[in-house]
């Protein structure tokens, strides 16, 4: 099987650094410095990849040579962007916005070679549908503190977020913060080129 690069994750999400972890890609971590506001009449999609990209290329910028890989994720309800809430409060209110319909998650990636400048970007979606919610598993979910760090206030793979969800359509690892196959697939492109200019 062929060897996937390293690369210099421009994230301090623990989700990312366990999906990297989990295909078996080596990697270091370099939190990035980057306004995270969605520009005016800027899609969802559009922003997910221009936040990625000025993530990476934020790091990128500091290194003298690797690939840093960049992500960003949001959630999507009627249109309306759901970053991350802002306080405890803000999470019980999108949580109930969320209980009992289809939102959708956007996780754009970007892939920059600091010594080049070169870029790979993609993103991510998926149609995620909760069961309706009831006020008091709300507060408790809201309680634990972990939806306070989670784009759409819910995380879908390690904790009470899991029984939310009634339905999924598309990229699983979309919703947990980063395409997997695609990210895959571009690190094995880099790599077979890298390789065949070796030989």
């Amino acid at each position: 099987m062929l060897h996937l690069p390293s690369v210099i994750l421009a994230s301090s999400s623990p989700r990312r650094r366990q999906l990297l972890a989990q295909i078996g890609v080596q990697f270091t971590v370099v939190p990035p410095d980057a306004d995270e506001s969605q520009l005016p009449d800027e899609s969802p999609q559009q922003m997910v990849q221009r936040l990625a990209q000025l993530k990476a290329r934020a790091v990128a910028g500091q290194q003298p040579t690797g690939l840093v890989l960049g992500a960003d994720t949001t959630v999507v309800l009627n249109n309306a962007v759901l970053g991350k809430p802002t306080d405890p409060s803000d999470a019980g209110r999108m949580l109930r916005n969320l209980s009992g319909k289809a939102h959708t998650v956007f996780t754009g990636w970007a892939i920059v070679d600091a010594a080049t400048g070169a870029e790979v970007i993609g993103c991510g979606s998926a149609d995620v549908t909760f069961r309706p919610l009831d006020d008091d598993e709300i507060e408790a979910y809201v309680a634990t503190g972990s939806p306070l760090d989670k784009a759409g206030s819910y995380g879908i793979q390690d904790d009470l977020g899991a029984v939310f969800i009634e339905r999924i359509e598309g990229d699983y690892y979309t919703v947990v913060g980063l395409p997997l196959a695609q990210v895959y697939c571009a690190l094995r492109a880099i790599a077979l080129q890298q390789s065949s200019l070796l030989r």
